[in-house]
Protein backbone atom coordinates (compact mmCIF):
# COMPACT_ATOMS: atom_id res chain seq x y z
CA UNK A 1 0.00 0.00 0.00
CA UNK A 2 2.51 2.84 0.96
CA UNK A 3 4.82 1.94 -1.92
CA UNK A 4 1.62 2.10 -4.29
CA UNK A 5 1.13 5.61 -2.59
CA UNK A 6 4.95 6.96 -3.24
CA UNK A 7 4.34 5.62 -7.18
CA UNK A 8 0.80 7.73 -7.19
CA UNK A 9 3.04 10.16 -5.65
CA UNK A 10 5.47 10.43 -8.28
CA UNK A 11 3.25 10.67 -11.04
CA UNK A 12 1.44 13.26 -10.07
CA UNK A 13 4.67 15.17 -9.56
CA UNK A 14 5.98 14.07 -12.70
CA UNK A 15 1.96 14.92 -14.51
CA UNK A 16 2.39 18.90 -12.47
CA UNK A 17 5.80 19.30 -14.00
CA UNK A 18 7.72 19.85 -10.47
CA UNK A 19 11.24 20.07 -10.90
CA UNK A 20 13.55 16.68 -10.48
CA UNK A 21 14.83 18.27 -6.93
CA UNK A 22 11.40 19.03 -5.67
CA UNK A 23 10.28 15.32 -6.38
CA UNK A 24 13.54 13.78 -5.43
CA UNK A 25 12.93 15.58 -2.02
CA UNK A 26 9.48 14.91 -1.32
CA UNK A 27 9.76 11.32 -1.87
CA UNK A 28 12.88 11.17 0.43
CA UNK A 29 10.80 12.91 3.26
CA UNK A 30 7.81 10.49 2.70
CA UNK A 31 10.04 7.39 2.71
CA UNK A 32 11.10 8.88 6.23
CA UNK A 33 8.20 9.71 7.32
CA UNK A 34 6.75 5.86 6.29
CA UNK A 35 9.32 4.74 8.10
CA UNK A 36 8.69 6.15 11.58
CA UNK A 37 5.01 5.75 10.60
CA UNK A 38 4.32 2.60 9.35
CA UNK A 39 0.29 2.91 8.46
CA UNK A 40 -2.33 2.61 6.08
CA UNK A 41 -1.86 6.15 4.14
CA UNK A 42 -5.36 6.74 4.30
CA UNK A 43 -5.48 6.01 8.24
CA UNK A 44 -2.91 9.27 8.72
CA UNK A 45 -3.84 11.25 11.59
CA UNK A 46 -2.68 14.83 12.44
CA UNK A 47 -1.22 13.94 15.35
CA UNK A 48 0.80 11.01 13.82
CA UNK A 49 2.50 13.93 11.28
CA UNK A 50 3.21 16.48 14.37
CA UNK A 51 4.92 13.97 16.54
CA UNK A 52 6.83 12.85 13.18
CA UNK A 53 8.15 16.35 12.84
CA UNK A 54 8.76 16.94 17.04
CA UNK A 55 10.74 14.58 17.13
CA UNK A 56 12.48 15.74 13.98
CA UNK A 57 12.63 19.23 15.64
CA UNK A 58 14.11 17.57 19.02
CA UNK A 59 16.69 16.02 17.24
CA UNK A 60 17.59 19.66 15.98
CA UNK A 61 16.65 19.31 12.32
CA UNK A 62 16.83 23.08 10.97
CA UNK A 63 13.00 24.80 10.52
CA UNK A 64 13.77 24.36 6.85
CA UNK A 65 13.94 20.44 6.67
CA UNK A 66 11.15 20.70 8.49
CA UNK A 67 9.46 22.60 6.12
CA UNK A 68 10.07 20.43 3.25
CA UNK A 69 8.81 17.20 5.14
CA UNK A 70 5.27 19.10 6.27
CA UNK A 71 5.27 20.11 2.52
CA UNK A 72 5.82 16.81 1.43
CA UNK A 73 3.62 15.33 3.77
CA UNK A 74 0.53 18.07 2.27
CA UNK A 75 1.17 17.33 -0.84
CA UNK A 76 0.57 13.69 -0.16
CA UNK A 77 -2.36 14.19 2.16
CA UNK A 78 -4.14 17.03 -0.14
CA UNK A 79 -2.91 16.37 -3.37
CA UNK A 80 -2.65 12.73 -3.77
CA UNK A 81 -4.69 10.93 -1.82
CA UNK A 82 -7.43 13.81 -1.73
CA UNK A 83 -7.55 13.93 2.40
CA UNK A 84 -8.93 17.14 4.18
CA UNK A 85 -6.10 17.67 6.95
CA UNK A 86 -5.56 20.25 8.33
CA UNK A 87 -1.64 20.62 8.78
CA UNK A 88 -1.17 24.36 9.21
CA UNK A 89 1.99 24.05 11.52
CA UNK A 90 4.61 26.27 10.69
CA UNK A 91 8.52 26.27 12.22
CA UNK A 92 10.92 29.06 12.19
CA UNK A 93 13.91 29.16 9.47
CA UNK A 94 17.01 30.03 10.18
CA UNK A 95 17.99 33.24 9.61
CA UNK A 96 19.22 33.90 6.57
CA UNK A 97 22.92 34.54 5.86
CA UNK A 98 24.23 37.19 2.61
CA UNK A 99 25.68 35.19 -0.45
CA UNK A 100 29.14 35.88 -0.67
CA UNK A 101 30.30 36.58 -3.75
CA UNK A 102 33.69 37.13 -5.74
CA UNK A 103 34.57 40.35 -6.40
CA UNK A 104 36.05 41.45 -9.97
CA UNK A 105 39.42 40.93 -9.04
CA UNK A 106 38.85 37.38 -7.98
CA UNK A 107 37.06 36.45 -10.83
CA UNK A 108 39.61 37.62 -13.17
CA UNK A 109 41.88 35.60 -11.60
CA UNK A 110 40.20 33.03 -11.60
CA UNK A 111 39.05 32.96 -15.08
CA UNK A 112 42.72 33.11 -15.80
CA UNK A 113 43.66 29.81 -13.82
CA UNK A 114 41.53 27.70 -16.31
CA UNK A 115 43.01 26.76 -19.14
CA UNK A 116 41.35 24.33 -20.92
CA UNK A 117 39.11 26.60 -23.61
CA UNK A 118 36.01 24.92 -22.72
CA UNK A 119 36.39 24.64 -19.27
CA UNK A 120 36.77 28.83 -19.34
CA UNK A 121 33.68 29.06 -21.65
CA UNK A 122 31.25 27.69 -19.36
CA UNK A 123 32.69 29.01 -16.28
CA UNK A 124 32.78 32.73 -18.05
CA UNK A 125 29.07 32.24 -18.99
CA UNK A 126 28.09 31.18 -15.73
CA UNK A 127 29.30 34.23 -14.55
CA UNK A 128 28.24 36.17 -17.52
CA UNK A 129 24.66 35.64 -17.60
CA UNK A 130 24.01 34.51 -13.62
CA UNK A 131 23.19 31.05 -14.63
CA UNK A 132 22.55 28.53 -12.10
CA UNK A 133 24.48 25.23 -12.77
CA UNK A 134 21.99 23.19 -13.85
CA UNK A 135 20.62 25.75 -16.08
CA UNK A 136 23.91 25.82 -17.89
CA UNK A 137 24.54 22.43 -18.38
CA UNK A 138 21.12 21.85 -19.94
CA UNK A 139 21.44 24.81 -22.17
CA UNK A 140 21.35 23.47 -26.02
CA UNK A 141 22.41 25.54 -29.22
CA UNK A 142 18.70 26.09 -30.22
CA UNK A 143 18.02 28.13 -26.92
CA UNK A 144 20.50 30.84 -28.17
CA UNK A 145 19.98 33.92 -30.09
CA UNK A 146 23.76 35.31 -30.11
CA UNK A 147 23.22 38.06 -32.53
CA UNK A 148 20.80 39.38 -30.75
CA UNK A 149 22.57 39.60 -27.42
CA UNK A 150 20.54 36.65 -25.19
CA UNK A 151 19.39 33.45 -24.76
CA UNK A 152 16.70 31.46 -23.36
CA UNK A 153 16.71 29.59 -19.94
CA UNK A 154 13.98 26.76 -20.30
CA UNK A 155 11.87 25.04 -17.50
CA UNK A 156 14.45 26.63 -15.11
CA UNK A 157 13.48 26.58 -11.60
CA UNK A 158 9.92 26.89 -10.95
CA UNK A 159 9.07 24.96 -14.22
CA UNK A 160 9.51 28.79 -16.17
CA UNK A 161 11.11 29.78 -18.92
CA UNK A 162 13.58 33.58 -19.05
CA UNK A 163 15.58 35.26 -21.05
CA UNK A 164 19.71 35.97 -20.12
CA UNK A 165 21.91 38.08 -21.37
CA UNK A 166 25.05 36.95 -23.40
CA UNK A 167 28.04 39.43 -22.65
CA UNK A 168 29.14 41.05 -26.08
CA UNK A 169 33.13 40.07 -25.24
CA UNK A 170 31.49 35.92 -25.49
CA UNK A 171 29.27 36.17 -28.82
CA UNK A 172 32.62 34.80 -31.05
CA UNK A 173 33.72 32.52 -28.60
CA UNK A 174 30.18 30.89 -28.78
CA UNK A 175 29.88 30.74 -32.29
CA UNK A 176 33.23 29.67 -32.66
CA UNK A 177 33.00 26.74 -30.00
CA UNK A 178 29.40 26.00 -31.40
CA UNK A 179 31.05 25.53 -35.27
CA UNK A 180 34.20 24.08 -33.95
CA UNK A 181 32.09 20.95 -32.69
CA UNK A 182 30.15 20.70 -34.86
CA UNK A 183 26.93 21.12 -32.76
CA UNK A 184 23.61 21.02 -34.16
CA UNK A 185 20.23 22.83 -33.24
CA UNK A 186 19.01 20.20 -30.72
CA UNK A 187 22.85 19.41 -29.24
CA UNK A 188 23.64 20.53 -25.83
CA UNK A 189 26.22 23.38 -25.54
CA UNK A 190 28.25 21.28 -23.12
CA UNK A 191 27.81 17.51 -23.51
CA UNK A 192 29.98 14.33 -22.73
CA UNK A 193 29.90 12.25 -25.44
CA UNK A 194 27.99 14.40 -27.60
CA UNK A 195 24.97 12.93 -25.97
CA UNK A 196 24.40 13.73 -22.40
CA UNK A 197 24.80 16.90 -20.35
CA UNK A 198 27.99 17.46 -18.08
CA UNK A 199 27.54 15.85 -14.55
CA UNK A 200 27.51 19.21 -11.46
CA UNK A 201 30.23 17.54 -9.96
CA UNK A 202 32.71 18.88 -13.20
CA UNK A 203 31.70 22.27 -12.84
CA UNK A 204 31.92 22.01 -8.89
CA UNK A 205 35.94 20.14 -9.38
CA UNK A 206 36.83 23.10 -12.31
CA UNK A 207 36.24 25.77 -10.02
CA UNK A 208 37.66 24.10 -6.93
CA UNK A 209 40.85 23.31 -8.97
CA UNK A 210 40.97 27.05 -10.47
CA UNK A 211 40.21 28.97 -6.91
CA UNK A 212 43.25 26.82 -5.65
CA UNK A 213 45.73 27.98 -8.45
CA UNK A 214 44.52 31.31 -8.40
CA UNK A 215 45.03 31.64 -4.62
CA UNK A 216 41.71 32.79 -3.94
CA UNK A 217 40.86 31.54 0.19
CA UNK A 218 37.08 31.72 -0.36
CA UNK A 219 35.00 28.09 -1.30
CA UNK A 220 34.03 29.03 -4.47
CA UNK A 221 30.85 26.65 -5.61
CA UNK A 222 28.83 27.02 -8.72
CA UNK A 223 26.07 29.28 -7.32
CA UNK A 224 28.84 31.71 -5.64
CA UNK A 225 29.18 33.25 -9.47
CA UNK A 226 25.63 33.24 -9.75
CA UNK A 227 25.61 35.62 -6.24
CA UNK A 228 28.73 37.62 -8.05
CA UNK A 229 26.59 38.73 -11.12
CA UNK A 230 23.50 39.58 -8.91
CA UNK A 231 25.70 41.51 -6.34
CA UNK A 232 27.45 43.49 -9.73
CA UNK A 233 24.61 44.03 -11.45
CA UNK A 234 23.48 46.22 -8.13
CA UNK A 235 27.09 47.65 -7.65
CA UNK A 236 26.41 49.13 -11.14
CA UNK A 237 23.00 50.66 -10.35
CA UNK A 238 20.55 48.46 -12.17
CA UNK A 239 17.10 49.18 -11.46
CA UNK A 240 16.25 45.99 -9.26
CA UNK A 241 13.15 44.89 -11.35
CA UNK A 242 15.44 44.41 -14.17
CA UNK A 243 18.00 42.24 -11.80
CA UNK A 244 14.98 40.62 -10.59
CA UNK A 245 13.66 39.37 -14.04
CA UNK A 246 17.32 38.15 -14.90
CA UNK A 247 17.94 36.40 -11.83
CA UNK A 248 14.05 34.78 -12.35
CA UNK A 249 13.34 35.49 -8.61
CA UNK A 250 9.59 35.32 -8.07
CA UNK A 251 9.96 37.90 -5.59
CA UNK A 252 11.68 41.21 -5.11
CA UNK A 253 12.45 40.53 -1.80
CA UNK A 254 14.88 37.85 -2.74
CA UNK A 255 16.72 39.85 -5.45
CA UNK A 256 16.97 42.83 -2.44
CA UNK A 257 19.82 40.60 -0.70
CA UNK A 258 22.23 41.98 -3.00
CA UNK A 259 21.67 45.18 -2.22
CA UNK A 260 22.97 44.24 1.14
CA UNK A 261 25.66 42.77 -0.44
CA UNK A 262 27.34 45.08 -2.70
CA UNK A 263 29.99 47.37 -1.48
CA UNK A 264 28.03 50.58 -0.69
CA UNK A 265 29.59 53.60 -2.58
CA UNK A 266 30.53 55.24 1.60
CA UNK A 267 33.18 53.01 1.45
CA UNK A 268 35.30 55.06 -0.76
CA UNK A 269 34.96 57.95 1.55
CA UNK A 270 38.37 58.26 3.82
CA UNK A 271 37.77 58.35 7.60
CA UNK A 272 39.03 61.69 8.83
CA UNK A 273 41.46 59.48 11.14
CA UNK A 274 43.16 59.28 8.37
CA UNK A 275 43.78 63.11 8.32
CA UNK A 276 45.19 63.52 11.54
Amino acid sequence: MITNTIYSMKKEMLRRRLSPRTIDSYIFCIKKFFNRVNKNPRKIRKKYVKEFLDDLAERKRSGSTLNVYLSAIKFLMNDVLRRNINLNFRYSKRPKKLPVYLNREELKRLFDAIKNPKDKLMIQLMYAAGLRVSELLNLRVKDFEIDMGFGWIRKGKGNKDRPFIIANRLKEELLYYIKENNLMHDDFLFSRNGILPLHPRTVQEILKKAAKEAGIMKKVHPHMLRHSFGTHLVEEENDLTDVQKLMGHNDIKTTMVYVHTASPKIISIKSPFDSL
